[in-house]
């Protein structure tokens, strides 16, 4: 029998309230090999204080062990403070107290991968948004905390942040470098079609699966790139970002069009998130 090809959406949510491990049968039923499942905050943990980040990970943890016992996918876990927290952790508790939140919540990040649980620490970052000056900078810290960590655990961050220009990428490489931390460990989740050096300054760029990105990213002569959907079980907005059939979709016509080779494929599905999830 030849060799399954390889499938791998790189950004995944599972909820407790959603479909869950049936929206993974799904995806690999369509096609699909492996992705990374990475935490958001859970409606069922409210996070006031750093150790409830703790119960917020075993719940990406029982999850993911869920799915393993029900598919065969690949399920790399990425565990992180959601960015955006440091809104409703701020107005609560004031900006330094928030600061120290998340700052427990990146370490108890980082001991999970230490221990093996996770393989990534994510989706950390910045809010996508404007905010305050001090809220920004408040955020580069403790981003820059994290970077810390994975240079010290040799492992992978994914990125929400900001998107649209390469002064993106720029400041994730810099803050990335005063970590110590290779920039090609920094993943930067729903990137434009930026691949090429000039636009990643080193960044690893995780593309939503859209026909358009795709092509673009093609056009510009490089696979090093990611697919992801950042489909987020979300039982009120289903299908949200994307369906969760859309990489091993767009694979398909891809392949069946000759616009990618077996080889790309190869290397962006497999090749790359074994080089970043398997260390």
């Amino acid at each position: 029998m030849a060799e399954k090809v390889p499938v791998y959406d790189n950004h995944v949510h599972m909820d407790p309230a959603g479909r869950n491990v049936d929206a993974l049968k799904e995806f690999e039923a369509a096609g699909g090999t492996g992705i990374t499942l990475v935490t958001l905050p859970y409606r069922q943990v409210r996070i006031a204080k750093g150790e409830d980040f703790s119960r917020s990970y075993d719940i990406a943890f029982s999850l993911a062990e869920k799915a393993r016992i029900s598919t065969e996918l690949e399920i790399n876990i990425a565990v992180g403070p959601y960015p955006v927290l440091i809104l409703p952790l701020s107005e609560h508790y004031g900006l330094e107290k928030a600061e120290e939140i998340m700052n427990e919540g990146m370490d108890e990040a980082a001991k999970l991968v230490a221990e093996g649980k996770a393989c990534a620490i994510g989706e950390i970052g910045r809010p996508h948004f404007d905010v305050p000056k001090d809220i920004w900078e408040v955020s580069n810290r403790i981003l820059l905390r994290g970077m810390e960590h994975a240079k010290e655990l040799d492992c992978p961050v994914i990125i929400h942040s900001e998107s649209g220009t390469t002064e993106t990428n720029r400041s994730l490489a810099s803050i990335a470098r005063t970590a110590g931390l290779d920039p090609g460990l920094v993943v930067k989740h729903s990137s434009p079609p930026f691949v090429t050096d000039g636009e990643t300054f080193g960044v690893m760029p995780s593309i939503p699966a859209s026909k358009k990105n795709i092509s673009e990213a093609l056009e510009k002569g490089t696979t090093r790139f990611m697919l992801e959907t950042d489909y987020i079980d979300d039982p009120e907005r289903p299908g949200t970002v994307m369906s969760i059939t859309t990489v091993p979709n767009k694979i398909k016509t891809l392949l069946a069009s000759g616009k990618l080779s077996l080889d790309d494929v190869d290397r962006i599905c497999r090749e790359i998130p074994n080089s970043l999830y398997h260390r």
